[in-house]
């Protein structure tokens, strides 16, 4: 072998070795065209592998995120958009599913569905992110329905107790304080160690700031994240919000901890599907909605559950609400989500016309699991109540006609008007449970019998103001409970009697 043959043979080794340490790959990307946008969806043209709610990044800076398939076509949503967006622009993949930041960094916080802040502070991005569409926890992860989710509502607590981990519609026409009720709600959890998430879907400006300021009076805020799709927002944005406040809410779920999540509301969501999904040229079925809305609302509540003590023991109840049209239950959205749900909380304009506040219809309101969370102390007081009462309602109807009644029958519509007295309530002024026991136990007492229902709501303060400053608790005996309230209305009826007896 010459030199010169050992020398290129050499040379090629040594090639050889210096090419060895480097890896070389062959990366093949697509890249698509928008042929057309408006209405917050894009058509795009060349994504052959796109995915359903696969996020899309276009050059402009704007995202979007893959909502239909055709032959041809990827329609997308828009999550972000710039004055640049326009037919021509090129799309990539990549290749990921939309999440958003979550944990406690989000407590007191005011975010979008993409969990940008709104409330003009710092940066809401912390350690922990999630996607926001998972699977719902398996039936083994699963446990039942064992504790009580206070309100501080008399007619909710009482007579349609909701357990953590339930998923309880609060439905009814517009205006008949169904957001009032659940802003309460929130209020309640205040040192309850509930985490709270309140998702508003598609609102005026204008409320979302009332529902904030609020939260913000009731000191309520350092536990409860706000998420805000306003009307003004993308379409997609307003889709999307529902699934980012549970994905915020399930994070504290899976940490063991109990969190609270209202959808205010799914009617306005529902409407928002329709809309996107008409103008990505999806079939429309009963009412223009597309078939699959029934799926899109199970797939969220299903998320609400209560985990066994071997994935955390934690809990996460939703409270969703729904709009009906004078009244009329069994339209299409509500008989869906109240197939769904566990129960339902239900408003009628007549109770609110009449001054019964809140105006919940008892007939047409039920918990179906929440009775077994129910504290034993309150399920033996309330007892009969609900059907009691129910009894009352239908016998006041013969009072309308003048019809002469037995002293029996007259005496328990004189009891039923009592306790509808007894259940109205003001905005804001949640009781606690300790309340909630002292009526209950002085009703059923007969202690209220004999009152001008004008006199009931003082006794009803008095009785809350003694309970919050006694040593007394749910646990403690009826023995002594009964003793105490006895002994509160007596102070009560004197000190209405020195008043009477000064003004004269």
């Amino acid at each position: 072998m010459d030199s010169e043959t050992v020398l290129q043979e050499s040379l090629i080794s040594s090639r050889r070795r210096w090419l060895d340490r480097y890896q070389f790959s062959v990366r093949v990307s697509e890249l698509g065209k928008v042929t057309s946008v408006g209405d917050g969806i894009l058509w795009i043209e060349g994504l052959p592998t796109a995915a359903i709610d696969e996020v899309l990044n276009v050059e402009d800076g704007s995202r979007a995120m893959v909502f239909h398939l055709t032959e041809e076509l990827v329609g997308a949503i828009l999550l972000e958009e710039t004055d640049k967006l326009a037919a021509g622009c090129r799309v990539s993949h990549s290749g990921q599913h939309l999440s958003i930041p979550v944990g406690d960094e989000l407590l007191g916080r005011v975010v979008d569905p993409l969990g940008r802040p709104l409330d003009g502070l710092t940066s809401t991005e912390g350690k922990d992110r999630r996607e926001i569409d998972v699977l719902s926890p398996t039936i083994i992860e699963r446990d039942f329905v064992k504790r009580s989710l206070y309100t501080g509502n008399k007619i909710v607590d009482t007579l349609i107790p909701i357990g953590k981990g339930q998923r309880q519609l609060i439905i009814g026409d517009n205006g008949l304080g169904k957001s009032s009720l659940v802003l309460d709600i929130v209020i309640n959890q205040k040192d309850k160690n509930v985490r709270c998430v309140y998702v508003l879907i598609g609102q005026k400006r204008s409320s979302v700031i009332n529902t904030i300021e609020t939260l913000k009076a009731a000191g309520t805020l350092d536990f409860t994240t706000v998420v805000v799709a306003d009307a003004a927002a993308l379409p997609g944005l307003q889709y999307l919000a529902p699934f980012a406040g549970t994905a915020i809410a399930e994070a504290w779920m899976r940490k063991g901890l109990d969190a609270l999540v209202i959808y205010d509301d799914l009617t306005t969501h529902a409407d928002c599907y329709r809309e996107l999904s008409l103008l990505l040229r999806r079939p429309p079925g009963r009412e223009a909605y597309p078939a699959d809305i029934f799926y899109l609302h199970s797939r969220l509540l299903e998320r609400s559950t209560c985990l066994s003590a071997k994935m955390g023991g934690g809990s996460l109840t939703a409270l969703p609400l729904v709009e009906t049209k004078e009244g009329e239950i069994a339209s299409y959205i509500p008989t869906n989500l109240i197939s769904i749900t566990d129960g339902q909380i239900y408003f009628s304009e007549p109770l609110f016309s009449a001054g019964f506040l809140p105006a919940i219809d008892v007939t047409k309101s039920v918990s179906r699991i929440g009775g077994r969370a129910q504290d034993a102390g309150i399920r033996k007081e309330a007892g009969r109540m609900k059907l009691d009462y129910l009894r009352f309602l239908e016998l006041e109807v013969f009072t309308r006609f003048g019809a002469k009644l037995e002293k029996s029958i007259e005496s328990e519509i004189q009891r039923g008007r009592v306790l509808r007295e007894i259940l109205k309530q003001d905005q804001r002024s949640p009781l606690s449970i300790e309340s909630h026991m002292a009526w209950l136990i002085a009703f059923n007492s007969g202690l209220f019998d004999g009152l001008r229902l004008e006199e009931i709501a003082g006794f009803l303060e008095y009785l809350n103001q003694r309970v919050t400053g006694s040593a007394l608790k749910l646990s403690s005996p009826r023995e002594e409970w009964a003793g105490a309230v006895k002994r509160w209305f007596s102070e009560k009826r004197e000190r209405i009697e020195v008043a009477d007896e000064q003004k004269i």
